[in-house]
């Protein structure tokens, strides 16, 4: 599929104009608010990730055209689309780790925080399916890219296994700092399993959602699922929303 620009048959009379000629011709930002059309590309961007069936087919000129400018105009503000690409990842990473540690931080335990903390990832990964695929739906070729941009999904891998290796502080044996990791490592795979599935396979009579997380942890904390529900945090009635999400 060419996503770059629209084709017409060759010899045909009257050709009709594609959609970008079509559209009204953007307004020139003024002088100094050369930051307003930053902010324009990055959600034009962000959009089209989070929309697109094949979101590694993104282009430059897509984000061009979706803004209403030419590609040129991309260039004094992000080098290339993977610089691009990369700026709205930080954003995204930043979004979910403000409202984890949001509903983190009045937390009176460990547990407390342990719970808020995941019920906050899994509503926003429901809620936001499209951002969710963005960040960790592993299709975006490594050219474009690097493991590198990632990183800040690793700082919220490691708040969940410090959540979860003080929330098990007091039991009779101790475990290894190995073996926090791994367990860490394993509820965050849960977590991510929970979400992905949930967002893919909307036809199964899933149960609701604060079961399935209550049930999650309980699996991973030892604790019973009815202690769990308990202390999940109420978001209103829809419970794939969190709040300020985007």
């Amino acid at each position: 599929m060419n996503i770059c620009c629209s084709t017409v048959r060759t010899g045909q009379k009257g050709a009709k104009m594609s959609s970008q000629e079509r559209s009204a011709p953007r307004r020139r930002n003024p002088r100094g608010q050369g930051q307003v059309l930053k902010a324009q590309l990055v959600d034009a961007a962000a959009k089209l990730l989070s929309t697109l069936d094949q979101p590694e087919t993104l282009t430059l000129r897509q984000v061009a055209r979706e803004v209403g400018v030419a590609p040129a105009s991309i260039y004094s503000h992000f080098p290339d689309l993977s610089a691009l690409i990369q700026h709205v990842l930080r954003l995204r990473y930043e979004e979910l780790a403000r409202l984890m540690d949001q509903a983190a931080e009045s937390a009176p335990d460990p547990l407390v925080d342990l719970v808020a903390r995941c019920a906050a990832y899994v509503r926003w990964g429901v809620g936001q399916p499209g951002h969710y695929r963005t960040l960790f739906g592993g299709r975006m070729p490594d050219d474009l890219v690097p493991g590198s941009a990632h990183g800040a999904g690793a700082e919220l891998l490691e708040a969940v296994v410090t959540s979860l290796a003080a929330a098990a502080e007091g039991e009779r044996r101790q475990p290894s700092a190995e073996q926090q990791w791994q367990a860490g490592l394993m509820l965050w795979t849960a977590l991510h399993g929970l979400v992905s599935l949930y967002n893919d396979h909307g036809n199964i009579p899933w149960p609701p959602l604060d079961d399935l997380i209550a049930d999650l942890l309980s699996l991973h904390t030892a604790r019973p699922a009815a202690e769990i529900a308990a202390l999940l945090p109420q978001y209103g009635d829809d419970p794939g929303l969190a709040p300020d999400s985007i």
